[in-house]
């Protein structure tokens, strides 16, 4: 339904100058930077939303986190039903939410932004990457979700690789994530002339693979991406006996799809795959879809 959006945007990503951590000229000419509500799902403290945080802020944005207390990763969309909700205020720019990384988005909307929306949600980096069926359980993404569900330009961003990621070389390549991020926010932001940074409705999911053995390498290229259909990991569960199963999650290596965030990583590229806050198929499964069910009746 919304593919029509996706090679305009497609076209701006790369078809201008390529995204690099130096803000073009037009971006730099505007007064006032965008305010950001940065997120994620690691914690407010982790790494990845830390190094984000510092070199947005050394860009010259004006960023706030407002984050999960604690880890909250494969939280997905899921968003508290609660009656109340414990929040930390534990340094100036910083507040922390116990709860999901929609919650924290919710709370950060609703309360610390409650002046006017910001013009930008970022959630991540993420410890691993966010690709194929990763994506939709991810809470990273589910951050970026609810903040498009208010009508908030968002982007999810995460650091990683098609295997278990490893800590050192994941926490070196969130260096260059980071860059790669101000950079595409500096691309947007020149095009966006004082307006929305990206079409209504449509968010972004960023993947930066880890490259080199150190992780201190920079990606061969940026993609724009769909999302990859396989399911990627595979959880297997053993009978204890006792009424409890042990449980073991591995990756499921398939042929990637063609156009795809797997592909992309796989090559060492950038993948940025458009995403909406949906979930509507295409106008030819819809059709399909119709004419499969035409004439049903309760």
């Amino acid at each position: 339904m919304r593919r029509k959006q996706v090679l305009p945007l497609a076209a701006l990503l790369l078809c201008a100058p390529a995204v690099s951590g130096t803000a073009p000229a037009a971006a730099a000419a505007q007064a006032d930077p965008p305010r950001i509500l940065l997120t994620n799902d690691d914690g407010y403290n982790a790494p990845g939303i830390r190094i984000l945080f510092e070199r947005l802020t050394a860009a010259g944005y004006d960023v706030t986190i407002v984050a999960p207390l604690t880890n909250q990763s494969g939280s997905g969309t899921k968003m508290l039903s609660a009656p109340s909700v414990t929040v930390r205020h534990p340094e100036p720019r910083v507040w922390a939410v116990d709860g999901t990384p929609g919650d924290s988005v919710a709370f950060g909307l609703s309360e610390v932004f409650a002046d006017g929306a910001p013009d930008l949600v970022i959630s991540g980096t993420n410890f691993g990457p966010n690709v194929a069926a990763l994506a939709t359980h991810s809470g990273t993404v589910g951050g970026a979700v609810a903040a498009l569900e208010q009508g908030v330009p968002a982007i999810a961003v995460s650091t990683g690789g098609l295997s278990a990621p490893a800590p050192e070389p994941t926490l070196n390549a969130m260096r260059p994530t980071s860059d790669f991020t101000v950079g595409l926010i500096d691309r947007l932001r020149a095009h966006a002339k004082s307006g929305r940074l990206l079409p209504e409705g449509v968010g972004l999911n960023v993947n930066y693979p880890v490259i080199g053995a150190d992780g201190k390498g920079i990606a061969h290229g940026s993609s724009v991406t769909t999302q990859d259909p396989q399911p990627f990991l595979k959880a297997d569960f053993t009978d204890s006996g006792d009424g409890t199963w042990k449980v073991s999650v591995h990756v499921v290596p398939r042929p990637a799809a063609p156009g795809g965030d797997v592909e992309a990583v796989g090559d060492e590229e950038v993948s940025i795959t458009p995403i909406a806050a949906n979930w509507n198929t295409g106008r030819a499964d819809f059709g399909r879809t119709a004419a499969l069910l035409a004439g049903l009746r309760p």
